[in-house]
This record gives C-alpha cells, structure tokens and sequence, in this order.
C-alpha cells in the first residue's frame, strides 16, 4: 500500500535526490515494495516504502527547478581578515567552479562569531546534472586556492590560538608531486 502512496502522490521521482532518514542519495528506482537510492559513495541502499512513508523525507531537487539544487559549505576565519575580504574570496571561488549555475549569485552569510574566529557559510547552486559531492570537492579546492593566493588561512573547523606566522600553501607548491600542474592548452577558468 505504501508504495502506491508514494508512486501515485509524486513526493519522490526517479532522479531526484532526496534525503529519506540518514540516508542521502539519487532515487534510482521506485516499486510498490521499495525505493533504491545511490549514495555519493555509489552504494545502492533499498528501502522498504513502509520506511519511507512513515519518515521524514527531504527532496532537494523538486523545487529546485533550472535553478539547481542548493549546495551549502562553511569556512572559519580569524578576526584578523575583513569580512568583506572573505566575503569577496568565497564569491571568486565560487564563481570559478565551473559545475555551479552562474546565472545564480553566490551567497555568504556570517553564522556565528566565536571566541577567535568568524563561521562563514556559502551558499550556491549546483548545475542540474551534478552530484554534490563532486561539485563540493571542485567548490573545495577553489575555496582553498583563493584564499592561498590572498594570504589568508582558513582555520577551519576551528582553531584555539593565532599562529605567528599564517598558515598557507604557497602557489608555487601547489603542483609538488604527485599532482600535476593542469594543461596550459585548456580553457582558463573564468575569474
């Protein structure tokens, strides 16, 4: 009965990526017995449809729309950076990923101020055929070259003390083996 439920009520469609419980991941299948999702590991997990129904789901996709899914990550920063500097640093970074919507503007909120640090939150949206976390993982890597190349140490989760000297990674050592620098042939990332 619950899978007619679901199938007949639309709340989950093949493709949409939904959080049902504890489990995030594409809807790949849906019957009358079962719900089948891929997770970002690639591990298909079934649920039984009396599971679904009787939990909370959250579909991510529905009203996402050409948009894209809303993508969140956070930082924290000393109290030694601007604010509006990091705000300008998440915006680049952000605008660089080139499996984020750039027709939607990146949006950075302060979250909380701690004792040593301020928590920032970044808020984009992903294009409409990508996964989270390989969108998360480019939008990652981007966050930390951007702040490498301002001077500015991410202190993430979090941090006690203020080092004497910033901890960064300086841009000739970004490529040390094993990483390749990119081809120079490619397109330039878009500033």
């Amino acid at each position: 009965m619950s899978g007619l439920v679901l199938i007949y009520s639309r709340a989950l469609r093949p493709g949409d990526l939904v959080q049902i419980g504890e489990v995030e991941g594409m809807v790949s299948e849906l019957n009358a017995l079962s719900t089948k999702l891929v997770t970002r590991q690639d591990h298909e997990v079934t649920l039984p449809n009396a599971v679904v129904v009787g939990g909370k789901v959250v579909n991510l996709t529905r009203l996402a729309g050409e948009k894209g899914v809303v993508l969140l990550t956070k930082v924290t920063i000393g109290y030694d950076t601007p604010w509006r500097q990091v705000h300008a640093m998440l915006e680049l970074a952000a605008r660089r990923c080139t499996r984020l919507n750039q027709d939607e503007a990146p949006l950075v909120r302060q979250l909380n101020l701690q004792d040593w640090y301020v928590e920032y939150e970044l808020q984009v949206r992903m294009k409409a055929s990508e996964l989270p976390a390989v969108v998360k993982t480019e939008l990652h890597g981007h966050i930390q070259d951007v702040f490498n190349e301002f001077g500015v140490q991410i202190m993430s989760p979090n941090f006690i003390a203020q080092p004497e000297q910033a901890v960064l990674v300086a841009r000739e050592q970004w490529y040390q083996a094993p990483a390749r620098a990119p081809d120079p042939a490619e397109p330039p990332v878009r500033e």
